[in-house]
Order: structure tokens, then C-alpha cells, then sequence
């Protein structure tokens, strides 16, 4: 590595002082050091905001769930109120990496991140959540801009992610094997304002599936899936799946998601 000077604030607001001044925050780590360690990033300042405990936490606001964003993946799979108001999240947790990665791994660096493969944005996009910074409040709709690239601006903090409490919802992947990142996951959640399907994996970035949407919505059954099209043009390829077998997956995956969600 490198040198560089490390801070570990105690409070959002002595971390968004040190962001402000032009630190890298570090979260989970999960992406950021690895990264660091193949001199793909080189922050001159760490800021570890595991110290800043008002960003964890999980807890039911009216209709939403509320998540800090230092909340860590297991600490979601094991929360009986997740569990309780979106069963499809605490699952989607259960799947990322392995137990070491869900125990370091957080909410808020994954969708920060905002890695092509992750699980997290296919949920922040298919339930329509709402992500909160040190500045103000973002649509999922609006915070995912492609690959590796969101709404956030320099010195910007997500400090939690409120998530609407669907009236059911289920996602499935297809694991990478070395990785087990998705080589593609779907989230779908049936809503009162209708039904809204997010695919991961598959492209630059996460993205909605119209077409499913619009089946879904007038069927929500498996069955409803078939003849539903998923453009290939739109599929990433590389040595662990062709564009072609991509989009055959956004379908098989759509088709166990609503399973899911109806069981």
C-alpha cells in the first residue's frame, strides 16, 4: 500500500467535517480496500465511520422500514423486523458473499457503491426507497446513474435508506460462483401503486424492467413471466455468461422472485 492518515469520528457530523476537507470514507471496506491494495484508489485520508453509531439501526416508521447505513448485511438478515415488513430483503442479505462479507459488509458502501452485480440497488430500485444523505433526500429512481455512479456528490454521506413496506415482494440471483455477486438477481415487489421489477447484474448498472412491470401488473403470477422479452443488446457478456444467457436469466429469475413473493 501507501501512506495515508486514518480518523475514526465518533459523530455524523465530525465525519461529514472530515468528507468536507476531502477524506475517503470507508464503510464495510468490502470494495474500498481491496481496491486500495491493487492501487486502484489512493485516499489520502480514511474517515472509518464504524464508530458513528447513529448511522446503524434498523427500525418500522409508519409504512417504511428505516436503515442506517453502517447497519451491517447480517445485522439485516437477523432482524425479526425486516423479517416481519419485508421478509424479500432479509433474504437478499442472506445471499450476499459469505458469512465474513456479511459480517463487515454494510447497507449503505453497497449502495454507494453502486457495483453492477450488487444485490442491495436491485432492492432500493424495486421497492422504490428513498436514500438519505447528510444533504437531503433521493429517489431510488433518481440515484442510480450506471456503472458505479449515483446521485452523490463530493462530501455527500448516505446516513440511512428508507424503504416502503410492500404488500409483497421476493428476489432471486443466480450466483457468480467465485464472486457471488449476481450474474443476474430481480427484485420484484407488488406495491399499492403498482408493481415494480429491478434487475441487477445484467448491464451497466441496476435498472427497471418496463415489460415485466406491465405483465406483472396485470397478472402477478409466475405464469405471467413467459413471453416477456428481455433485449439482449441491453445484456453485459464477458467469460462467465454470454448477453444471450443473460437475458434468458432475467426470466427465470423473475419467475422464482414472484414465487417467492406469493409464498
Amino acid at each position: 500500500m501507501y501512506a495515508f492518515t486514518y480518523e475514526r469520528p465518533t459523530s455524523r457530523d465530525a465525519a461529514q467535517s472530515l468528507m468536507r476537507a476531502g477524506g475517503q470514507a470507508i464503510a464495510g471496506g468490502q470494495t474500498l480496500l481491496p481496491s486500495m491494495r491493487l492501487r486502484l484508489a489512493a485516499p489520502g485520508q480514511l474517515i472509518d465511520l464504524a464508530g458513528v453509531s447513529e448511522l446503524a439501526g434498523i427500525r418500522r416508521e409508519g409504512d417504511r422500514l428505516h436503515i442506517g447505513a453502517m447497519t451491517r448485511h447480517h445485522q439485516v438478515v437477523e432482524s425479526a423486523e425486516v423479517r416481519s415488513a419485508i421478509p424479500a430483503l432479509a433474504h437478499l442479505a442472506s445471499l450476499i458473499g459469505d458469512r465474513q462479507v456479511r459480517a463487515r459488509g454494510t447497507l449503505g458502501g453497497s449502495v454507494a457503491n453502486n457495483d453492477p452485480a450488487a444485490d442491495y440497488p436491485a432492492a432500493v430500485l424495486g421497492l422504490g426507497a428513498t436514500v438519505q444523505t447528510t444533504q437531503r433526500s433521493i429517489a431510488a429512481d433518481d440515484f442510480f446513474q450506471g456503472l458505479f455512479a449515483t446521485a452523490l456528490e463530493d462530501g455527500e454521506l448516505i446516513t440511512a435508506i428508507d424503504f416502503p413496506i410492500p404488500q409483497r415482494a421476493g428476489y432471486a440471483k443466480f450466483r457468480q460462483p467465485a464472486s457471488r455477486f449476481a450474474l443476474i438477481g430481480v427484485f420484484v415487489a407488488q406495491t399499492a401503486h403498482g408493481v415494480r421489477v429491478a434487475v441487477t447484474g445484467g448491464g451497466n448498472g441496476v435498472f427497471r424492467h418496463t415489460a415485466l412491470e406491465q405483465a406483472l401488473s396485470a397478472n402477478f403470477a409466475p405464469e405471467a413471466v413467459a413471453g416477456v422479452a428481455t433485449d439482449e443488446a441491453e445484456m453485459s457478456s464477458d467469460l462467465h455468461g454470454s448477453s444471450a444467457y443473460r437475458a434468458h436469466l432475467v426470466g427465470v429469475m423473475a419467475r422464482k422472485a414472484v414465487q417467492q413473493a406469493l409464498t
